[in-house]
């Protein structure tokens, strides 16, 4: 069986979730009385800001991994993992601009949360970058690893950045209560529920390809070797 037929149960429901909580989010969640309609961004936005967080943990955790067991699986874990994470955390970043447009009047704010997301999201272009450096495999993924491992701490900074650094960023989430009205509470969880599994899916997808480039280049190593 190959990777789309193994993969094709939990597309069709990550895309069936998705739907779903898209149509929740435009036709069941109220609109917020003093934003308006552009609040709906608001689901996408708070899904996108969570999963970054979980890539890139487990960037980190497949690169102690892969420097402890040397097995190229990890390796692969971490590089599909840091490649789909930086796309939602991308989409996290533009569906925050434009939703801090109507509510603070500005595109963007130089603030703890924002400056440190932004920061989060350099590194791990780094990552992709230093990835995509002409490399040994071998070497390319010893280097990676400790990249990815170091990277990490953007991601404690940024997660907690809003509570150590009080600023116009909202704090949905305190200790003593979810500052959102129940509805909306339940409308973002399905939305970020969703989100995750089309993450899960898109990792899987991208280990696959991963694997099969690594194949390729094999081959030609040792057809080069051969020559």
């Amino acid at each position: 069986m190959h990777s789309g037929q193994r993969l094709a149960p939990l597309r069709l429901i990550a895309f069936i979730s998705v739907l779903l909580s898209l149509y929740l989010v435009f036709f069941y969640a109220p609109i917020d009385s003093y934003l308006g309609p552009v609040q709906k961004i608001f689901y996408i936005h708070f899904a996108t800001a969570i999963i970054p967080y979980l890539a890139f943990l487990l960037v980190f955790l497949a690169s102690v991994a892969y420097l402890s067991t040397r097995r190229r699986a990890f390796d692969r874990l971490a590089h599909a993992a840091a490649e789909v994470g930086l796309l939602i955390d991308t989409i996290l970043l533009v569906t925050g601009t434009i939703f801090g447009k109507p509510t603070w009047g500005v595109w963007w704010v130089w603030e703890p949360r924002l400056t440190t997301s932004l920061i989060m999201w350099l590194l791990y272009a780094g990552y992709l970058m230093l990835r995509s450096m002409t490399l040994d495999g071998d070497k390319r993924a010893s280097l990676s690893a400790v990249y990815g491992i170091a990277a990490f701490v953007s991601v404690p900074i940024s997660f907690m950045s809003i509570r150590w650094w009080r600023s116009v960023h909202p704090l949905l989430i305190s200790p003593s209560k979810i500052n959102l009205d129940p509805s909306m509470w339940g409308v973002a969880l399905s939305t970020l529920a969703a989100f995750t599994l089309l993450f899960f899916y898109l990792l899987l997808l991208k280990m696959e390809l991963i694997a099969v480039q690594d194949g390729i280049d094999e081959v030609k190593e040792e057809m080069g070797d051969l020559i």
